[in-house]
């Protein structure tokens, strides 16, 4: 549903629903920094906090929801495992 920001922080809004229930407003808060700290892509930013959200809500958090350094930490390492997988898989044909 977009975003707000104030100075380094953005909080991304969402909508939950669910079929007869009234819609829910839910918001993710994300430290812009950290995507910096950890060489993550802003633009990765809607994607990581509804899959925050939606890992919260499995979890029975129903109250405030924030994309930690641990998250996108944990994002980073992802990616960079997943770029070395595909450089021993180019490798191993050359």
């Amino acid at each position: 549903m977009g975003f707000d920001q104030s100075e380094n922080a953005r909080k991304y809004r969402f909508d939950g629903i669910a079929r007869g229930e009234p819609i829910r407003h839910f918001v993710v808060s994300a430290d812009l920094s950290l995507f910096l700290a950890n060489r993550v892509g802003i633009q990765e930013g809607p994607t990581l906090c509804a899959d925050k959200l939606t890992s919260d809500l499995e979890k029975g958090n129903n109250g405030a929801h924030e994309l930690t350094a641990d998250d996108l930490r944990t994002h980073a390492e992802a990616l960079a495992a997943a770029e070395a997988r595909k450089a021993e898989a180019r490798r191993s044909r050359g």
